[in-house]
């Protein structure tokens, strides 16, 4: 054995026996270990350590089992041996301080493991009685025993940073620890909701918390998996490749009678492996009771299947004498009446008392068919799904209910009143967005820094990804036939990749999803538009090849020379032209481009397998592909439906997702005047703006919320849906009939920019704001003054040029209680949070300013001076988008004392104790633009006066909490904000 061998082999003894334990001195470790092989003596030494650390591409196999090392104690949520931070500096000097390492080792250690900066999953939730990690666990958890040991060790195989196993690490800790003990002697049932992003790897996050909990002792798991076999199966696929195993699979079977035979992972053996049953080896194994193509079935072996072996059998299944040693049971099944019903009754017939059974049970895509959606009334039923569940959760007393989903309104919205019923009542966590994703936010600019004047494709994700379907009528394919082009060049990107640099075969699947309805109808007349459109697009010939070079030279080369992220890029269009047949062939050689995926079998022309074979393909879809199913390779979107509520909008947003080596490739061709009833126009890509925000502020809510007081959580579950907000009146969070009450009464904010919307249309309330307010208008300065904001890393500069006063903050309450408003209860929380702390005198007084929009903003006559006017349009109508500048926000947050010193004497100035910033912006809307008068001046009930705030950072309130409720009836008022109507 040479002596780089010798060294790993030290280090894995090492590591090994540190693996799920403290910190210990790492000489002292190595020395122990000598003793049972002495010819590792010279590199039991920290400097031989040092050099290994120092050398690193001639030891890269010990530096990676030491940064996965390094990142379990760094992200480990609770430790003994140690009370900082999780993630943090203080964390990691107390492992060098075990470790026993000097200065220059632990410097090296941080070289090669930095210090993750990935934030914690947010949980919010009610206290729970710790037990996961106190106790005593069967598995090192780094050992080969276990199924998250070797899910975890799977996933490092597939190429997943140390970093991000020890994320999902930490954040299925954060779910586990949240679920009753199976061993303990009283049953509870926990119930909580998982939010993830769409298409952003929740299916990982729960196949690790299932590893973990069979590990813990839960034996029953059951995985409701959507209301489709597609999804369904995709789901049992990914779990017995991840999870369950090719031994616990086959059970002794030849290889050919796997329902896998035919599966291209299971040939190349890409299916996690044990060697041999987990149940021979020690442990216990998994018992299918479902498999890829086959839902659950009421059969007398399936219900043999279910009954649990005790060794001992005085004791109750879930004393852990028999917990350890009996199988797990793992059931993926479809949201069906028909099936849950069916277990149902299985689950009473078996002779294992229920009441003894740890049940599991994972709901995917929760919100979707699970919720009752009846209304509340004692005498009403429940739907049949819900009433299916609330079935299994009444019979199974040890049954934990945990639901994933991304879009969680429906869930959150649920009566906590009722316990039978799935309402997250224990925690809620929200995952982090991971590394390397493309979401909602990827294809808008919210909050850009960029004026619209100045955007690229460099800064702006609109200009780069977005592309505007305006039809003139159904038969106008002019942006379909652009879109089809765009998917063929962007494969022919794909191929030219490949053969530069990423290898043949490296882009497995190539796809565009062309989504305009959920008809069967429509989908028959929309392949045969589709097909006429490639059958003419004329790939092969000049015409063709002049519509690629133009896009290609107005589209895909000036996106890509922004974006492409060292990804190959062909100087022009002649280099790519080689490519461009190749890319074809992979779509149209088997004469089948399309791919029509709706259930219809006579309409269906393919299966979208992608686990079975390479698919370079359009598909046209509706439901099927709107929720759940992963739509693989997915590169050019067009879509055109609109949906009636945020959470089904959102789903349908296929295009987010994974996009590594084509990121720069993605495009999203979307409707902006797509019909709706009463001869009203949609914006949908204004509607995935305003989910944008909803989505940001409801997580940022939860972010900030999960911030414990005095030991106890600030907010429960139960008071979660107020704090779901509505952008856009017409798309609510979720179902009406979905949706439950309570009220927020009060939002404490400081330091935090708030900034209402639910500005007036009556002329009469319009001219009484622009009355409140002239008093204030006219104490600004006459001549504007410039201010700034340089960040203390030299990164950038905001500034600003606008009026100001300083007001006390009486006269500023004073004028806010009198604004009239059209939906009141947006802003009284806000206006709750005021009065407060003008009463406690937390603010003394406020820097009122009233900015320039831009150098040349027209001038608007407003009592004794002149303004800036502000031209701005209801973009949710008949709310506002946010009318202020992320750059102006900064310069009032810094005057608020929310942000370090801004370098800038002016700005200085306005600094006070106690002083908050308050942005004026008078708009006149573009209808009413052509009734400016010529000197400038417009009627008063034309003109909407809008302000945004920062309180002082120190006005915190009496107790540190940041929200107030009360409870109201649900049968009587709506959670979300909602226009009040006009007389």
């Amino acid at each position: 054995m040479n002596p780089g061998e010798l060294r790993l082999r030290l280090h894995r003894e090492v590591l090994g026996e540190l693996a799920g334990t403290r910190p210990r001195n790492l000489v002292s470790s190595m020395r122990y270990q000598v003793e049972d092989m002495p010819e590792a003596a010279p590199f039991a030494t920290e400097e031989d350590f040092r050099d290994a650390l120092l050398f690193v591409s001639d030891n890269l196999a010990l530096v990676e089992m030491w940064r996965t090392q390094l990142y379990q104690w760094d992200f480990d949520p609770a430790p003994t041996w140690s009370d900082a931070e999780p993630r943090t500096p203080e964390r990691r000097a107390h492992i060098c301080l075990r470790l026993g390492v000097d200065l220059a080792t632990a410097k090296l250690l941080e070289a090669n493991a930095p210090i993750p900066a990935l934030p914690k999953p947010v949980v919010i939730g009610t206290r729970f009685e710790p037990w996961y990690h106190t106790r005593a666990t069967r598995f090192s958890r780094h050992g080969r025993e276990g199924y998250w040991n070797n899910y975890r060790l799977l996933l490092a195989g597939k190429q997943w940073s140390p970093e991000a196993v020890a994320d999902l690490d930490a954040a299925t800790d954060a779910v586990v620890e949240r679920l009753a003990d199976p061993t303990a002697p009283t049953a509870y049932q926990s119930k909580g909701l998982v939010v993830g992003y769409v298409q952003s790897g929740k299916t990982a996050n729960f196949t690790g918390v299932v590893a973990k909990a069979v590990d813990a002792g839960y034996r029953l798991v059951i995985v409701l998996s959507g209301t489709l076999n597609l999804l369904r199966a995709q789901t049992q696929r990914r779990l017995d490749m991840e999870l369950v195993g090719r031994e616990n699979i086959l059970r002794g079977a030849a290889e050919h009678e796997s329902d896998y035979h035919d599966d291209p992972a299971w040939i190349g053996r890409r299916f996690q492996s044990f060697g041999d049953l987990p149940s021979v080896q020690g442990w216990f194994d998994i018992h299918r009771l479902t498999t890829r193509d086959n839902d659950y079935r009421s059969l007398q072996q399936g219900i043999y299947a279910l009954e649990f072996e005790k060794r001992e059998p005085a004791l109750p299944l879930y004393d852990p004498v028999n917990l350890h040693r009996a199988a797990a049971r793992l059931m993926v099944v479809k949201k069906n009446k028909t099936v849950l019903t069916r277990l149902v009754k299985d689950l009473n017939k078996i002779k294992t008392p229920l009441a003894e059974i740890p049940v599991l049970i994972i709901d995917d895509e929760s919100d979707e068919a699970s919720v009752n959606t009846t209304r509340p009334k004692p005498d009403t039923e429940r739907t049949a799904i819900n009433q299916s569940i609330a079935d299994l959760l009444t019979m199974l007393p040890r049954a934990q209910y945990l639901g994933y989903t991304a879009t969680p309104y429906a869930n959150v919205f649920i009566d906590p009143s009722d316990t039978t019923d799935i309402f997250p009542k224990d925690f809620l966590l929200s995952l982090e967005r991971p590394a390397g994703y493309m979401g909602a936010t990827d294809f808008h600019d919210i909050d850009s820094a960029a004026p619209e004047s100045e955007r690229t494709y460099a800064n702006s994700n609109e200009k780069a990804h977005v592309r505007d379907v305006v039809v003139a009528d159904e038969d106008d394919t002019e942006a379909l036939i652009r879109a089809v082009d765009m998917f063929v060049l962007a494969a022919a990107m794909k191929v030219y990749r490949e053969a530069h640099g990423l290898g043949d075969g490296y882009f497995t699947h190539h796809t565009m999803l062309i989504h305009e309805s959920s008809f069967v109808a429509d989908h028959r007349e929309l392949l045969g538009r589709v097909t006429e459109v490639w059958w003419n697009a004329d790939y092969s010939g000049p015409t063709g090849h002049a519509r690629l070079r133009e896009l290609f030279d107005t589209d895909v080369a000036l996106v890509s020379a922004a974006r492409a992220d060292g990804y190959a890029v062909p100087p022009d269009f002649d280099t790519l032209r080689p490519y461009i047949s190749p890319a074809v062939i992979r779509i149209g050689g088997d004469q089948s481009p399309i791919i029509v995926v709706n259930g219809d079998k006579v309409l269906e022309t393919g299966e979208a397998d992608f686990d079975k074979r390479p698919i370079w393909k359009i598909l046209i879809g509706g439901q099927k592909l709107s929720r759940g199913f992963t739509v693989e390779g997915l590169t050019v979107s067009y879509f055109r439906r609109r949906a009636g509520n945020m959470s089904a909008l959102m789903q349908m947003g296929r295009w987010f997702g994974f996009r590594r080596g084509y990121r720069d490739l993605v495009r999203l061709y979307i409707g902006r005047e797509e019909a709706g009833p009463g001869r009203k126009t949609f914006d949908l890509y204004q509607m995935f703006e305003a989910i944008c925000q909803d989505e940001d502020a409801f997580r940022q809510e939860l972010r900030q919320y999960a911030t414990m007081v005095d030991g106890e959580p600030q907010v429960t579950p139960a008071q979660v849906p107020p704090l779901v907000s509505q952008h856009l009146p017409l798309l609510p969070p979720t179902s009406k009939n979905k949706m439950y009450n309570a009220r927020l009464v009060e939002v404490r904010s400081p330091g935090r920019w708030r900034e209402p919307t639910a500005y007036p249309t009556i002329a009469a309330d319009l001219r009484h704001n622009v009355t409140a307010w002239l008093p204030i208008l006219d104490e600004l300065s006459t001549a504007p003054a410039d201010f700034a904001y340089h960040f203390p890393d030299g990164t950038a500069s905001h500034a600003m040029t606008a009026h100001h006063a300083i007001v006390g903050a009486d006269r500023i309450l004073e004028v806010l209680e009198s604004v009239r408003w059209r939906a009141e209860r947006q802003f009284a929380p806000d206006l709750e949070y005021l009065r407060s702390i003008t009463a406690d005198g937390a603010v003394l007084d406020w820097a009122v300013l009233c900015p320039q929009p831009n150098r040349n903003a027209a001038a608007l006559p407003l009592g004794h001076h002149t303004l800036p006017r502000w031209d701005r349009g209801r973009r949710r109508d008949p709310l506002f988008g946010a009318i202020s500048y992320n750059w102006h926000r900064t310069i009032a947050r810094r005057i608020a004392d929310a942000l370090p010193d801004s370098g800038d004497p002016h700005t200085e100035s306005f600094r006070s104790a106690r002083r908050g910033a308050l942005l004026l912006h008078p708009v006149v809307e573009p209808v009413h633009l052509a009734d400016i008068a010529p000197d400038g001046s417009i009627d008063p009930g034309k003109l909407v006066v809008t302000f945004g705030f920062v309180a002082p950072s120190t006005a915190v309130g009496r107790d540190s909490r940041v929200v107030r409720f009360e409870t109201t009836d649900s049968s009587t008022e709506s959670a979300i904000v909602e226009a009040d109507q006009e007389a």
